[in-house]
């Protein structure tokens, strides 16, 4: 028996089929008897599921489509420039096989009919934040992923709203296309990991469930590079040893897979068995921030080079003042034109925010790799966050050298018929001098809490 929900009339009803729905185990979408709707839901589990992963479609083109109808049959492609790479495309240009952080060159090869638009990260983030309050008039438990899709957890939405999760999912997307004007694709299971998986079953404007009963036969075909955490170098790692489904996880127990591949090993025990204990956040450490560019050139020259980080690191700067954060580790980032990448960082005495400080950091790494390699993209960052107030702490030696030169300039006003007061002051130990000079960065150190991923 499946339960089933229709989006557009809200008309609930049970139906019996001999067998499962196309698409996503055993839900999909089936016909509304009463408004002959063709996007009404249905599952076994439907009442049952709590929690959501919201994910925006083609974001950034869809937004731009949406300000420029013009565009909207059109293949529109964000970034790129002369010699960057694909910020993200509209599913038009997906047909022709260009996909994001694809090279401009290659996307314009695949799509020559292609609109390329420059990415404007201010409107996307006040509309990706205007569809973050939207989540948050259903819930408190939201984890945001980037700024256009998150998870969602509604475990609570039949006592908070009188409906279940999947009806709240349901009025959130409906209300995002009329208000915003965009589509957004939703996935509804048990935990995050299969949440994730079937937002994107059903692209664009889908909405997918994935319950208990059907997880294990879902996943067992499903190719490896699904799990999350399985990159271009762990698949590589994974096909060697002849497994390409997850079908092939489920069947080693715990012990193989982490003698293989270590703790992540236990991930895939896990996950490949449709189980992920992970809550969802209410928050994330945010671990970075950085800026970079590509350039129109390849550039080798310390001067040129220089003159655009001092750019980026401005940005980077002002970044800081405004989330009233400091990064204790200068990044520098830099591509060579044979798109071989080099990062080097410096750990710095303190957290900063200062421009000034970080661009001397960023300038002496800089220097170490000029040697004639001709580079296509710079950038600069920081890492390893701390709250604003913990950084830059005050020079403890200034005012005693101010001080000292004020008692000097008066000691020369004083004739010799003024009495002198003399003040005799024990010298500080090295252990006072030490506490004085630390005490301000270790009574304000509180490093933002690192977030378990992985609670196995």
């Amino acid at each position: 028996m499946l339960y089933a929900l229709c989006p557009d009339c809200h008309h609930k009803w049970r139906l019996h089929l001999d067998r499962p729905l196309p698409k996503s185990g055993s839900g999909s979408y089936v016909p509304c008897p009463v408004c002959s709707c063709k996007r009404a839901i249905a599952h076994p589990e439907l009442p049952e599921l709590a929690i959501g992963h919201l994910d925006c479609d083609a974001f950034y083109a869809s937004i731009e489509k949406r300000d420029r109808p013009e565009l909207v049959d059109q293949p529109v492609i964000i970034g790129g420039g002369h010699r960057g790479v694909v910020a993200t495309c509209c599913y038009v240009a997906r047909k022709y096989g260009v996909r994001s952080a694809m090279p401009a060159f290659k996307a314009r090869e695949l799509c020559p009919d292609a609109v390329f638009l420059k990415s404007d990260m201010k409107k996307y983030q006040r509309e990706g934040y205007r569809i973050r309050d939207m989540m948050r008039a259903l819930t408190p438990d939201i984890e945001p992923l980037s700024i256009d899709e998150a998870f969602m957890d509604l475990t609570n939405a039949m006592e908070t709203h009188g409906k279940s999760a999947a009806e709240c999912l349901i009025d959130l997307q409906n209300t995002i296309k009329r208000e915003v004007g965009i589509t957004v694709s939703i996935g509804l299971s048990y935990n995050k990991f299969l949440a994730k998986i079937s937002s994107d079953l059903n692209k664009p404007f889908g909405f997918s469930m994935i319950g208990r009963r059907e997880a294990l036969d879902f996943l067992a075909d499903k190719p490896v590079r699904m799990m999350w955490g399985v990159g271009p170098a762990m698949e590589r790692k994974l096909h060697a040893d002849g497994v390409t489904t997850i079908g092939q996880l489920q069947e080693m127990d715990i012990h193989t897979l982490q003698g293989r591949y270590g703790s992540i090993g236990k991930r895939f025990f896990y996950f490949s068995r449709g189980e992920d204990n992970r809550r969802v956040e209410q928050s994330t450490e945010r671990k970075s921030l950085s800026s970079e560019t590509t350039f129109n050139e390849d550039i080798a020259s310390l001067s040129e080079l220089s003159e655009i980080a001092a750019r980026l690191t401005s940005r980077v700067a002002s970044d800081l003042a405004r989330k009233e954060i400091a990064g204790h580790t200068v990044i520098l980032k830099l591509k060579s034109s044979d798109f071989k990448l080099r990062t080097r960082n410096m750990r710095l005495t303190y957290p900063t925010l200062r421009e000034d400080v970080i661009l001397d950091a960023a300038l002496t790494l800089l220097k170490k790799e000029i040697d004639g390699t001709r580079y296509r993209l710079l950038g600069v960052g920081v890492a390893d966050l701390y709250d604003a107030d913990m950084a830059d702490p005050v020079d403890l030696f200034a005012g005693d050298i101010a001080a000292i030169t004020d008692d000097a300039a008066q000691s020369d006003a004083i004739t010799p018929e003024t009495p002198r007061t003399v003040i005799d002051l024990p010298r500080p130990t090295a252990e006072q001098l030490r506490e004085s000079l630390t005490r301000r960065y270790r009574q304000h150190k509180k490093k933002i809490a690192r977030q378990q991923r992985f609670r196995f």
